[in-house]
C-alpha cells in the first residue's frame, strides 16, 4: 500500500513538473497604422519594416488594409525564454507622401506604431 501511494505521488509530481516546463510561446507582432495629416486612415499605403543593419534578415513589406493597418509577424526571430528586443525602422508611402518612424519590438507582444504621412 505504501509503495502504491509513493508511486502515485511520484507520478503526479512528474506530471506537474513536465506540464510546467511546456510554456507556450506567444506571438510577436507589429501593427503599423498609417494616417494622413487630417487623422484619417490611409488604405493601400506601402509599409516597410526593416532593421537598419547590414547583417539583418528583417526587411518586410505589406500594404495597409481597409483600417489603414499592416501586420507583421516576427515569431521566427525571437527565442522562447530570452529577453528579446529589436529596434526596427518603419517607412510608409502613398501617392507621393511619405512618413517614417522607429519601433521597439518586444518578444511575445503586439507592438504598435502609428505613422503620419
Amino acid at each position: 500500500m505504501k509503495s502504491l501511494l509513493l508511486f502515485t505521488m511520484i507520478a503526479f509530481l512528474s506530471l506537474g513538473l513536465s506540464t510546467g516546463c511546456n510554456k507556450k510561446k506567444k506571438s510577436t507582432t507589429v501593427k503599423v497604422t498609417v494616417i494622413d495629416t487630417a487623422g484619417k486612415v490611409v488604405v493601400g499605403a506601402l509599409v516597410r519594416v526593416y532593421a537598419n543593419v547590414s547583417e539583418s534578415t528583417v526587411d518586410d513589406e505589406q500594404t495597409t488594409d481597409y483600417k489603414g493597418e499592416a501586420f507583421f509577424s516576427y515569431d521566427d526571430i525571437f527565442q522562447l525564454g530570452q529577453a528579446n528586443v529589436a529596434i526596427l525602422d518603419v517607412d510608409c508611402s502613398y501617392g507621393g507622401d511619405t512618413g517614417s518612424g522607429v519601433i521597439k519590438v518586444e518578444s511575445e507582444q503586439e507592438n504598435a506604431i502609428t505613422i503620419t504621412l
